[in-house]
């Protein structure tokens, strides 16, 4: 039992891999085997080739014989020069035989082995984007773009390279050993008697090599993920001047993983001699051996020639093993990431016999709602016992300290997450009741920073509703305010943005972030500080925008700036992630308690910052402009 286990730790979590891309693989079945039908062809031609050889040792070159005429089984008899040409033929065919049923194998193992990679990189990637957002919080994207890529690509890499030659081999091994046998058994028991000094040696250092790869596969998705860090935020790490600290950091994981390659190609190269120098033993005794038996009178010379052909050849795939070993294990690796993404389960996920969800009126009720990020860390973004109820129309302001909990309970509707306790009710049904899909269709979301992608100005509208047309599109554009400065672009709606709409002011990315959400024509929208850090009059573009793009919508404002949010219908002020007020402005002023607090504390620093500005703009007041600021 323990040398089985040795065993299976030579090729480390392939048959896991196997067993879990086995959908995939079927889908290839006919060209993996054609692919196997050209690798058993192979096999056969690489076992018949030494044999012209023999013939030529055995019947022509060995004196003694007659040398004009030969008498062989099949042939009959002919003169050596016939016979000479024929096997010089034969060879010759042998080797372009074979040449052309290794291409079949390696051409059509590699097509198949490209399709099912590429099959697999696509469900990857679907299945990231439907992980829940409390798997994304814990992640790091570098990583997971890493897993998405480079492990991907490995893994196919090494299917073509490494597991196919390997396969090739071990079927000659087999063969080779069983003609061997044939030829001579006691010679073949000789040959084989090395095999388990190269299975221990194999063994010992391919777990080496494994627990080496896997500690540099996990510094590489490190590494990925410091690099999408900083180059995600680079200006802030540019204005930092965190240049230098965050270089340190990549370079010193760098020289880890540096280290770790160089010590899985030194136990690889090992491996390699290791394996080089029991060949040589392993042929010395046959050859001790064989000779013996040949002067003896038992083989012929063509025989000895065979075994020793046989042998060298038989032990290629454990010299194979040494040598791709760190690339088999780096393989296992990265097909064991991609696994460990693909196991994992979305937290938020249709349930069964969901239903897709009716055209909403627009009614939201919270009932005793309890939630938690970590149920065992009592942190920020809690909530507790949270109820409230809210009519189609109206307009509602989530108001609070940092950390309360109200992008929390935003993120409930949108089942970014599920209640701990309680429930969230649309239209009188329990959101869990919907399909996932058809329930944030209806809801359209302005964030604070709103995310646009690397595309045309035409097609981040249209991701709001896919399938739009180009009027639809403008009348959307024109509700947010937007129309008149994207005509201005270079190529209008077909200007294509910089990542993350970086070639666009704050003001413009927040009216296409509006249009996007307008032309959903969703019964629900949610905002969450989508005017913050815009300039006035920015604010106040964008403020049009979304007043038009809320008319008859069931509206959640998220906003620190009470200004905007004593226009709401009801106000909700939380804190720790409790409710502790809510009503209209005027009855939380006359109630005067922390939302009335609050509210006349903006307003004092409203109020002096108004007069620190129009002291600083009058004409006469010029002196004191510098002091004041």
């Amino acid at each position: 039992m323990k040398h089985t286990a040795s065993v299976k730790e030579t090729l480390p979590g392939m048959g896991r891999i196997l067993k879990r891309f086995a959908p995939q693989i079927q889908k290839q079945r006919s060209l993996l085997i054609v692919s196997f039908l050209a690798l058993l062809a192979e096999t056969l031609l690489r076992l018949l080739e030494p044999w012209p050889l023999k013939i030529i040792f055995d019947y022509i070159l060995l004196p003694g014989v007659n040398q004009t005429a030969i008498t062989l089984p099949l042939l009959g008899t002919v003169s050596p020069i016939l016979l000479l040409t024929l096997l010089t033929i034969s060879s010759i065919g042998l080797a372009v035989l074979r040449g052309a049923a290794a291409y079949s194998s390696t051409a059509g193992m590699a097509v198949a082995a490209s399709h099912v990679m590429t099959e697999i990189r696509g469900d990857l990637y679907g299945h990231l984007q439907r992980l829940s957002m409390s798997f994304h919080n814990q992640a790091k994207t570098g990583d997971l773009i890493a897993r998405v890529t480079q492990d991907i690509t490995r893994l196919r890499e090494v299917t073509v390279m490494a597991l196919l030659p390997l396969l090739a081999s071990s079927l000659t091994l087999v063969g080779m050993v069983g003609v061997m046998f044939w030829l001579h058994w006691e010679m073949a028991v000789i040959a084989i008697a090395i095999f388990p000094l190269f299975v221990i040696s194999t063994t010992r250092t391919s777990r080496q090599i494994r627990e080496v790869v896997r500690r540099q596969r996990k510094r590489e998705g490190a590494m990925a993920a410091t690099a999408a860090e900083a180059m995600g935020a680079i200006k802030v790490v540019q204005a930092l001047s965190l240049q230098n600290l965050l270089e340190d950091t990549f370079s010193r994981q760098n020289r880890k993983s540096l280290q770790d390659d160089a010590s899985a190609q030194k136990l690889s190269a090992g491996m390699e001699r290791t394996m080089e120098v029991l060949v040589t033993v392993a042929v010395a005794l046959v050859l001790w051996k064989g000779v013996q038996l040949v002067l003896q009178g038992t083989i012929t010379p063509g025989d000895l020639l065979i075994f020793i052909t046989y042998l060298k050849t038989a032990f290629k795939p454990i010299r194979q093993l040494a040598k791709y070993t760190g690339q088999i294990a780096k393989a296992t690796a990265s097909g064991e990431r991609v696994i460990d993404v693909l196991d994992t389960i979305p937290d938020i996920q249709d349930t069964r016999g969901a239903l897709e969800a009716s055209p909403f009126a627009g009614a939201v009720q919270f009932e005793r709602v309890s939630f938690a990020y970590d149920t065992e860390i009592e942190a920020g973004g809690r909530l507790h016992n949270i109820s409230f109820t809210v009519s189609p129309g109206q307009r509602v302001a989530l108001v609070g300290p940092s950390g309360s909990g109200k992008s929390t309970l935003i993120s409930l509707l949108l089942r970014f997450y599920d209640p701990i306790e309680g429930r969230i009710l649309i239209d009188g049904h329990d959101i869990r009741e919907y399909k996932v899909d058809s329930l944030r269709r209806q809801i359209s979301v302005v964030l604070q920073e709103s995310i646009l992608f690397a595309a045309t100005v035409r097609e981040n509208i249209a991701y709001g509703r896919l399938g739009a047309t180009q009027a639809e599109i403008e009348a959307a554009a024109q509700l947010a305010n937007a129309h008149e400065f994207i005509l201005k672009l270079p190529q209008g709606y077909d200007t294509v943005l910089g990542e993350r709409g970086a070639t666009l002011s704050g003001g413009q990315r927040q009216r296409i972030a509006i249009a996007r959400a307008a032309i959903r024509h969703s019964p629900i929208v949610i905002l969450d500080e989508p005017t913050t850090g815009l300039d006035n009059h920015s604010e106040q573009t964008v403020n049009e925008a979304l007043e038009r793009l809320t008319q008859g919508c069931t509206t959640f404002t998220v906003s620190h700036n009470l200004r905007i949010t004593e226009q709401a219908d009801w106000i909700l002020y939380v804190e720790d992630g409790e409710i502790l007020e809510q009503g209209t402005h005027p009855d939380l002023m006359r109630l005067k308690g922390r939302y009335a607090k609050l509210y006349q504390l903006q307003s004092n620093v409203y109020s002096i910052e108004s007069k620190r500005s129009a002291d600083h703009s009058h004409p006469n007041n010029g002196g004191n402009n510098a002091l004041v600021i």
